[in-house]
């Protein structure tokens, strides 16, 4: 029971990641007004402190920056299942919780508020259990992310011998 439990959410999480990333993208991609909304008032708050533009159209939190941080996301937890490719699954989630933190971090600590399109909170509902997802995914998978973490420090700072 437990190995079917354990197959079904390392292939499960992944999946339910990625639709959820990759059905966002047709909101973002195409400026539908369900993005302005949320990016407007975003930028309305930067703004407030001097930082106008950081959420807009061109600005580094765009959108487009976000849609495409989570198309990489999906992609790598996708490109993740080829057995020869399984770190990139670990990079992807870690991904995936980077940008859920940032996204849930805006929803409860600026104006934007838990239900900014008034759909009942769904939007961040789907944000956390995304967040939970790639939580659990470094967990089941933490000796790749380990991996991942020594082959990184290695590229960055050489060890002689």
């Amino acid at each position: 029971m437990m190995i079917w439990l354990s197959r079904i959410v390392r292939f499960g999480l992944p999946l339910f990641v990625s639709a959820i990333f990759l059905d966002s993208l047709r909101y973002k991609f195409t400026d539908a007004p369900e993005t302005q909304e949320i990016f407007g008032r975003l930028d309305g708050w930067a703004a407030s402190f001097g930082a106008a533009g950081l959420f807009d159209h061109s600005g580094l939190f765009s959108q487009y920056m976000i849609g495409s941080a989570e198309l990489i996301a999906s992609a790598m937890l996708l490109i993740g299942f080829v057995p020869a490719l399984r770190r990139f699954q670990v990079a992807g989630s870690a991904l995936g919780l980077a940008i859920m933190t940032g996204a849930i971090s805006f929803h409860l600590f600026t104006p934007l508020g838990i239900d900014p399109n008034a759909d009942g909170g769904g939007l961040f509902v789907a944000a956390c259990l995304v967040w939970l997802s790639c939580v659990i995914l470094l967990a089941i998978k933490r000796q790749d992310l380990l991996a991942l973490g020594c082959g990184v420090f290695r590229a960055f700072i050489p060890t002689n011998r």
